[in-house]
């Protein structure tokens, strides 16, 4: 299985399940083939809980086979029961197509579409889903799956378990998964599913159903879910979700978050989120005893393959200015605040707390009493301390909370 998409996936920790590993391998080494990864649209970006799965529809690229990036249109109008507790927000159709169109602009980022060979082609299946007739459906579809079996799936049975709700509605969102299949299957030639290992249930409901109603041979593949060293679900931290969209986590924030991964995370995540080649990563942490530096090494090639090598380095470099302090740091995420605002003159707690830097007035002097927060790099030790123009350096004042977290507060 040498220098094929699937070796390089087992190699980097991508491969968790797959119907038919021997099988795929033969196929996709004599020619190329096309495979999707289904993305619901219930925000208006991904977070880096799905990062794992665009790397593995970037992978596939680079051995010449041509990714299918399905926005779920018409199944985020359901919402997807895996490994929820309760049932999803109901977003209606504008907010889901405002979701898709912001959504498609991160994998403009990091999917190369300058091969014609390899472009990816994005599909919406609200095209589809939502002209189905119901009896059509259920005649036609429906026949192919029993109660007795969907009950046996983990988004079903835990649910159940633990005796909550799920609705007839959520219920029926493993045959809409499976139809997905069916239908681009027959559309774009699509032999292959992949999905995080949630997903194996659903997965393989559409290879059923390809083999059942078309005769044909298809295949489902699974990455594994990815936690921390810690433990935690990989996606989020305590100041809320990883976004892969620069309005909602600046880029700086984004090197940060990679910066500050677990040691015992370091190697696993250079294979998972970065284009450095398996045997050259193995070579580097070999060689390389410094933690940081490979820390470093992780956060500038993980933030360029979403915001490219110059975003990079700025984020480094004001980095290096902002713990050195030595600088301000001029990338840093920023507050803007009116010139009338510091003229008056504004408290420092209530500066901190509209803005939604700490959660609360009683979190900023908490931090303060603890000697943890400065402005300038200078120590604030009164909790009453007001805010001036004298405070600024050039229209600027850099907040900074311990080691880690830095804003910037700008005058306009």
């Amino acid at each position: 299985m040498k220098n094929t998409f699937l070796h390089e996936m087992q190699l980097r920790g991508y491969l968790n399940q797959c119907t038919d590993i021997a099988r795929l391998n033969e196929i996709s080494s004599k020619k190329s083939i096309s495979a999707y990864i289904g993305f619901d649209c219930t925000a208006s970006s991904l977070h880096v809980g799905s990062l794992v799965q665009i790397m593995i529809l970037k992978l596939m690229q680079k051995y010449g086979h041509r990714p299918i990036v399905l926005l779920g249109g018409g199944t985020t109008l359901i919402g997807d029961p895996s490994g929820k507790d309760t049932t999803r927000k109901i977003l209606n159709s504008k907010e889901i197509k405002n979701n898709i169109k912001s959504i498609k602009k991160i994998f403009d980022k990091i999917l190369d579409s300058s091969n014609k060979n390899t472009r990816p082609i994005f599909v919406d299946n609200s095209k589809w889903l939502t002209k189905l007739n119901l009896i059509d459906f259920l005649r036609n579809i429906g026949r192919h799956f029993t109660i007795n079996k969907m009950l046996t799936f983990d988004s079903v049975k835990l649910r159940l378990d633990r005796e909550q709700s799920l609705s007839y509605m959520e219920f029926n969102y493993m045959i809409l998964q499976a139809y997905d299949f069916y239908k681009l299957f027959q559309t774009q030639k699509c032999i292959l599913q992949i999905g995080g290992s949630d997903q194996w249930g659903n997965i393989i409901n559409g290879v059923e159903l390809i083999r059942r109603t078309i005769k044909k041979e298809s295949f489902g593949l699974t990455s594994p879910l990815i936690t921390l060293a810690s433990g935690a679900k990989m996606g989020k931290t305590e100041k809320g979700a990883i976004w892969l969209d620069e309005k909602l986590l600046s880029t700086y924030d984004y090197w940060q978050f990679w910066r500050n991964t677990d040691d015992r995370d370091v190697k696993r995540f250079l294979n998972f989120f970065t284009e450095i080649e398996h045997e050259e990563i193995n070579r580097i942490c070999e060689k390389e005893k410094n933690i940081n530096n490979l820390k470093i090494l992780l956060a500038n090639e993980a933030t360029k393959v979403l915001y490219g090598g110059e975003a990079a380095k700025k984020a480094e470099k004001t980095a290096r200015e902002t713990f050195s302090g030595s600088g301000i740091g001029k990338d840093l995420p920023e507050i803007k605040v009116k010139l009338s605002e510091i003229n008056k003159g504004i408290n420092l707690l209530d500066l901190i707390s509209k803005n939604k830097i700490l959660s609360s007035k009683g979190e900023v002097r908490r931090a303060i009493a603890n000697k943890g927060l400065k402005l300038n790099n200078v120590l604030v030790i009164d909790d009453k301390k007001i805010i001036k123009n004298s405070d600024f350096e050039k229209d600027i004042l850099k907040i900074s909370f311990g080691k880690k977290k830095h804003y910037l507060v700008k005058v306009i």
